[in-house]
């Protein structure tokens, strides 16, 4: 997370006594990842945060793999991707790709999750909403969103999510490497440079913490190695009085993404949003296109030799491509090279400017392809670049 944020009370040394109003002592958690490495934050329970009442049963959330060695490009029709109407956020997630480090898929939620509670114990969170609106709410405060809106959720956050209307459309990651803002984005002591194409003010930060002092029954559900567990916990969740650290959610909106543009076309990194040690995230915005006088601006040809490109095309007018709607999704296989569709470079030049949204997601290792995804896979794309 790239800064020190604080909610609601908290003592004025770590790791000391801080009386309730009774004279008995709230709890602290040191909330951290890395061990104690990496970024962290210090919360002040009501209750023990420890209180596991009843372990209910696991189930199996493996995705079901159908292509684990793939060599084509391949196009995936994202909104053919339906959900029912008794199907929350969890529920309506459906996994496309994935490989050891991530697992890449699509949710169009008809109702919000608000009768049990969720945590991913396993892997950052990487939520992108394209259509829709609403509230996350997690045990550091609540975040509204809406279109555009990245939500990034670390690891071992509580929370729910309410949605403001049953027509959402998500794209969501899940890491097993922290996700973190690109570090040439940052000086030596963490702060946003000048050069970076966003900034500390466009990150929005938890707010109005919620403190439910509550014990009864509560239903987390924690997805750990493939599996969804049911615990009940005797307190509420959310009886956090105060925190303060560098470790928790916020929202960056896409249209906040001021693009890095050249007199002549410039390599995808100039898109970077986020990075892991395993795959980074880059965000294609309306941008003025290159001034040389003979530029292209359509990218040129490149060969995915390192890495899987993905790209979720979200609105605009994808001008690289031909036959791409919003909600599609392209895989680029690393080993074959690809570029922009036939007559795509011919139609760019001259053009002043793109309106555009697009996310990539590009990995280092190779992707597979789940059972769902090769049931919205058009069969044909990897031939769309023959003449």
């Amino acid at each position: 997370m790239p800064f020190y944020h604080t909610l609601g009370q908290i003592p004025p040394k770590r790791h000391t006594q801080f009386a309730k109003t009774d004279g008995s002592l709230y709890y602290e958690q040191l909330f951290g990842t890395v061990g104690f490495d990496g970024m962290s934050s210090l919360l002040y329970h009501t209750h023990r945060p420890t209180m596991v009442r009843e372990v209910l049963g696991s189930i199996d959330v493996t995705p079901k793999l159908a292509v684990e060695k793939n060599m084509l490009a391949r196009k995936l029709i994202g909104f053919q991707i339906e959900s029912t109407d008794n199907q929350d956020f969890l529920a309506s997630r459906v996994p496309l790709l994935m490989n050891a480090d991530l697992i890449l898929g699509v949710a169009a939620p008809k109702k919000s999750l608000t009768d049990f509670f969720y945590k991913n114990a396993d892997s950052d969170e990487l939520l992108f909403v394209h259509r829709g609106s609403g509230t996350l709410r997690t045990l550091f405060g609540q975040i509204t969103f809406g279109h555009g809106d990245y939500l990034v959720i670390p690891r071992g956050v509580i929370y729910q999510i309410d949605f403001d209307t049953s027509e959402t459309r998500l794209l969501y990651v899940e890491s097993r490497s922290p996700i973190y803002t690109p570090k040439r984005y940052r000086n030596h002591f963490g702060q946003m440079l000048e050069h970076a194409p966003f900034c500390e003010r466009d990150i929005r930060r938890p707010q109005d913490l919620e403190t439910h002092d509550e014990t009864g029954d509560f239903l987390i559900k924690i997805k750990k190695q493939g599996s969804l567990h049911s615990l009940v916990y005797a307190s509420h969740p959310f009886d956090v009085v105060g925190w303060d650290g560098y470790n928790y959610p916020y929202a960056f909106n896409i249209q906040n993404f001021e693009p890095i543009t050249g007199r002549v076309h410039q390599p995808p990194t100039v898109h970077q949003t986020f990075q892991t040690d395993t795959f980074v995230v880059c965000s294609f915005c309306p941008r003025l296109y290159d001034y040389h006088p003979l530029a292209i601006p359509a990218p040129y040809n490149h060969s995915n030799i390192d890495s899987d490109e993905v790209i979720y095309y979200v609105d605009g007018d994808f001008m690289s491509r031909n036959d791409i709607a919003p909600g599609h999704i392209t895989l680029h296989p690393g080993g074959i090279p690809h570029g922009p569709a036939p007559g795509a470079m011919e139609r760019s030049i001259g053009k002043k400017e793109t309106v555009e949204y697009a996310v990539m997601v590009d990995t280092f290792r190779p992707l597979m392809l789940t059972e769902q995804a090769m049931g919205i896979d058009d069969g044909v794309y990897y031939k769309s670049w023959l003449d």
